[in-house]
C-alpha cells in the first residue's frame, strides 16, 4: 500500500489532466535572487476607442450588445440565452467593448475549447486516468492491486475505482481529485497532496490565472465554493477566459496574435517578436517561445536563459548594463515591457539595421502536449484553427475582414 501512494502520489503531482500550455501568469511575483525594479507609475486601463473607418460594428448598450451576440453565436448552439448573458456579462464586468470582433474573437476559443459544451466531455478520459496511473506506477504495482487499492467508498457512496472508470469530464475529475485530497488519509496518500486539474470550463483556462485575477479585480458573481469550482462553471469559465483573452493591452495587427496569446501565455507573440530580433542582433540560435526567461512553478527561476544570455551580448550596442537588461525583462509579462529602454533601444537597433520597422510580433514556435493529442499540433495551429472560427464568426454579422 505505501508502495501505490508513493506511485500514486507522483501521479497526482504530475497531473494527467487534458490541458494546453498557458504560459506564466500576467502579474510577476516577487524573486529574491533578481534586482528589484524601480517603483513605476501604475499604468492605467487602456481606452479602447474604435475609428470611424473601423469595419467592426459596436453596440451601445446592454441591450443592443446581448441581441448582437445571439445573432452572431452559431445556429446549432443550445441555450442560446444563457450563453449570451453570460458572454455579455463578463464583457461588461471587464469593461470591455461591445464590438463584433471582440466577441467573435471568445466566440471562436470557446467554440475551440468546448464546442460550445458548459463542462465539455473528454473521449476515453478514464482510460486515460487509468494509463497515466499505470505508467507512473513503473510497474511496480499491478493494475488490479492499484484498482483495489481505489476500492473503497468515496463521499458520495461509490468507488474512487468505479468513479475513475465513468469519467467523462474535466469538471467531473476536478471533483474526484478533490474527493480524494479530503479523504487522503484514509486511503493513505499524501494529506497534503494537490489537485493536479490546472485547466477547466468552456474556455479551459488556467486556474492559476483565476485565483490571481480575482485578487486583482472584484468578481462579478456571487461565489460559495472556490475560484477552482467558478472556473469549472459556464459563468466563472467565461469570465476568466474572457479576461485571459482580452483583458489585456496589445498592439497586435492581427487577432490571431491573440488566440496564440492565449494559448502560450500573455504577450507570448510580442516576445517572440523580441526573440527573433535578439536572435538576429546576436548571431545567437533562439526558439522563439515568447519566455523570455526561465521559469519555475510561474516565477522567474534566477537562472539566466538564452534569450537573456543573447541580450547581454548586445549589452554595449544597447549601452545597458546586465543588470538593467536583467531588471526590464523582468516585466516580459505585461504591457510595460513595451515601454522599457531595453525594448526600445532593441527595436531601434533592429530598425537601424534592417532599413525598415521591423515586426513586432511574431507566432510563438511551441509544441502542444496532452494525453488526448495524438499528433503533433502546435501554438501556431491552434491561433490559426481559432482564427478560421473568428473569420467564419465576422462572416455571421456581414464582416471581411
Amino acid at each position: 500500500m505505501r508502495i501505490f501512494a508513493a506511485c500514486f502520489t507522483l501521479v497526482l503531482l504530475s497531473g494527467c489532466a487534458t490541458q494546453l500550455p498557458s504560459g506564466s501568469p500576467i502579474f510577476d511575483p516577487p524573486n529574491p535572487s533578481l534586482p528589484p525594479i524601480p517603483p513605476r507609475p501604475p499604468v492605467p486601463p487602456p481606452v479602447v476607442v474604435t475609428p470611424p473607418s473601423s469595419p467592426f460594428p459596436t453596440y451601445p448598450t446592454e441591450a443592443a450588445a446581448r441581441a448582437a451576440v445571439s445573432r452572431l453565436l452559431p445556429s446549432t448552439v443550445k441555450d442560446k440565452a444563457g450563453w449570451t448573458q453570460d458572454i455579455v456579462t463578463a464583457f461588461t464586468a471587464l469593461n470591455l467593448p461591445y464590438r463584433t470582433d471582440q466577441f467573435c474573437a471568445a466566440m471562436a476559443v470557446i467554440e475551440q475549447e468546448s464546442t460550445w459544451q458548459a463542462d465539455p466531455t473528454v473521449p476515453g478520459l478514464g482510460d486515460i486516468v487509468w494509463k497515466k496511473i499505470a505508467e507512473k506506477a513503473g510497474g511496480l504495482v499491478p493494475m488490479p492491486a492499484l484498482r483495489l487499492a481505489l476500492s473503497k467508498n468515496s463521499v458520495t457512496g461509490e468507488s474512487y475505482t468505479s468513479r475513475i472508470d465513468r469519467l467523462r469530464s474535466e469538471k467531473e475529475m476536478n471533483t474526484l481529485f478533490e474527493d480524494m485530497s479530503a479523504d487522503a488519509q484514509r486511503l493513505g496518500l499524501p494529506v497534503a497532496m494537490k489537485n493536479p486539474i490546472r485547466t477547466g470550463g468552456p474556455m479551459q483556462v488556467s486556474v492559476t490565472f483565476a485565483e490571481e485575477l480575482i485578487r486583482a479585480k472584484p468578481y462579478p458573481y456571487p461565489r460559495k465554493g472556490s475560484v477552482r469550482s467558478e472556473v469549472f462553471s459556464r459563468k466563472g469559465g467565461l469570465y476568466f477566459g474572457i479576461a485571459h483573452l482580452l483583458d489585456f493591452p496589445a498592439d497586435y495587427t492581427a487577432m490571431r496574435y491573440r488566440f496564440a496569446d492565449f494559448n502560450a501565455g500573455p504577450y507570448a507573440s510580442r516576445n517572440a517578436a523580441v526573440q527573433q530580433v535578439v536572435a538576429r542582433l546576436s548571431g545567437r540560435a533562439l526558439v522563439s517561445d515568447g519566455d523570455l526567461l526561465i521559469y519555475r512553478d510561474g516565477a522567474p527561476s534566477g537562472a539566466p536563459s538564452s534569450s537573456q544570455l543573447a541580450l547581454n551580448d548586445l549589452a554595449a550596442r544597447l549601452g545597458l548594463s546586465a543588470a538593467e537588461i536583467q531588471r526590464d525583462i523582468r516585466q516580459e509579462k505585461m504591457a510595460s515591457f513595451s515601454r522599457t529602454v531595453l525594448y526600445q533601444r532593441l527595436f531601434a537597433l533592429a530598425d537601424r539595421q534592417a532599413g525598415r520597422a521591423v515586426p513586432r510580433e511574431a507566432m510563438p514556435q511551441i509544441t502542444l502536449n496532452s494525453p488526448k493529442i495524438v499528433r503533433k499540433l502546435t501554438t501556431e495551429w491552434f491561433a490559426n484553427r481559432v482564427n478560421g472560427r473568428y473569420e467564419a464568426c465576422l462572416a455571421r454579422d456581414g464582416v471581411r475582414h
